[in-house]
């Protein structure tokens, strides 16, 4: 019996398992009784980094084990095994363990070339995502279908449960501010599986003009092999929109911990500032500071480690807040929110208030706006800066609706 008929008989067996009351997520990475025979006989490339994995094994190492044809492999930022830093250039290259070239989409090359696909039957996304608009990949994935649709490639996408996904907040991003870290007028936190988001993108129109004609026709989440296809999305099994689903790998090197992908959001607005967003320490994103804040208030000192080898602060005492605690603990903190008083209290305590933003007016990018530095520099509360939000906060949760796969949030 071959590897690849093994596996249909083993994801037959565990989708039974399902039918029969359990209730462990299944992502769409490890449907592959689905799609498999979308790629038996056809040269495939796949867009993944260490998050793709179907069980214990990368999903390229399983295709390849599988007799699927692997032509090339295409990685995101922090590179297809995701040791890179954030924002950090990857070059090009061969994977070590498969001998497969890689191409990187970050940096100046963010979009698949016709030259680059021009050998490939059938385009695979799967990357695990953080549901936060300012993490690149669903930039990465705009890229990415654009390239597919255009260049008349079918693509699958393997949707993977979105770990924010049971709320959505924040500001809607203003399009004076696109760029990398936000492209779309979509909220910081968005509340949909990247499945979700790219029927969004093509049903939105947000994508080029030949990709958005193209998008019209044959998209499907109901795939069959004798369909053809432009795009589809192979479901998650046993996910809804009020799931908390705990990630099996780290999204990336600065994500190690759930708490830090549930802070993320709120702050991840730090990296606007002169503040140590906890980058170099083991908590990032839980805790943060700056060496001129009062010495009362609790104190770490980052140093560079394997997902920051540069970052601000290094080897200086910063004072400031420890959010750290149990999953159960932070999400009962951030009660379904992204929470701006961390952000107020900082700059009311920062003695240097004209040196507290970077230069580079980064925030402006975060938040995708220039209003709220405006608004923290007027001293307005929380509830002022949520109010400014709307209409365009609801308008797009009204959006977001028509593109859902999974049953929503209460």
């Amino acid at each position: 019996m071959t590897y690849f008929f093994k596996l249909l008989i083993i994801f037959a067996f565990i989708n039974v398992n399902a039918a029969f009351g359990q209730t462990t997520v299944i992502p769409g990475a490890e449907r592959m009784g689905v799609y498999l025979p979308f790629l038996k006989g056809k040269a495939v490339a796949v867009f993944a980094n260490p998050t793709s994995m179907v069980y214990q094994t990368h999903l390229v190492d399983t295709l390849l084990k599988a007799g699927i044809n692997v032509v090339k492999i295409f990685g995101p930022e922090h590179g297809f095994r995701g040791d890179a830093d954030a924002g950090e250039h990857i070059n090009d290259g061969t994977d070590k363990k498969t001998g497969l070239p890689v191409i990187s989409l970050y940096g100046d090359h963010k979009k698949p070339t016709p030259d680059d696909i021009k050998d490939v039957d059938v385009l695979v996304f799967d990357i695990q995502d953080v549901g936060v608009r300012f993490y690149t990949y669903i930039s990465s994935l705009e890229y990415f279908l654009e390239a597919a649709l255009e260049n008349h490639k079918p693509l699958l996408l393997l949707d993977r449960p979105n770990p924010n996904g049971f709320y959505v907040d924040g500001p809607v991003l203003d399009k004076k501010f696109k760029s990398f870290i936000g492209m779309q007028p979509v909220s910081i936190v968005y509340g949909m599986t990247l499945g979700e988001y790219a029927m969004m993108l093509m049903g939105e129109n947000w994508l080029s003009d030949k990709a958005n004609q193209i998008a019209k026709y044959n998209v499907t989440t109901e795939p069959t092999v004798d369909t053809p296809f432009h795009f589809t999305v192979i479901k998650c099994k046993n996910y809804d929109h009020n799931t908390k689903y705990v990630l099996p790998v780290s999204p990336s090197p600065n994500l190690r911990e759930m708490q830090s992908i549930y802070l993320y959001p709120s702050t991840c607005l730090f990296e606007g500032t002169v503040l140590s967003e906890g980058r170099g320490t083991d908590k990032p994103f839980q805790i943060f500071g700056h060496p001129s804040l009062s010495k009362k208030l609790f104190s770490f000192t980052p140093k560079p480690n394997a997902g920051a080898k540069s970052s601000k602060c290094f080897y200086q005492k910063c004072y400031g807040w420890d959010l750290s605690g149990t999953q159960e603990d932070v999400l009962k903190k951030l009660d379904n929110k992204i929470q701006l008083k961390y952000f107020i209290t900082a700059y009311k305590l920062f003695p240097g208030k004209d040196s507290f933003f970077l230069k580079t007016n980064f925030i402006n990018k975060l938040m995708g706006n220039d209003i709220f530095v405006r608004q923290i520099k007027q001293g307005k509360s929380e509830a002022e800066i949520r109010k400014s939000w709307e209409p365009a906060l609801s308008d797009f949760k009204k959006i977001r609706k028509k593109y859902l796969l999974y049953t929503d949030f209460e």
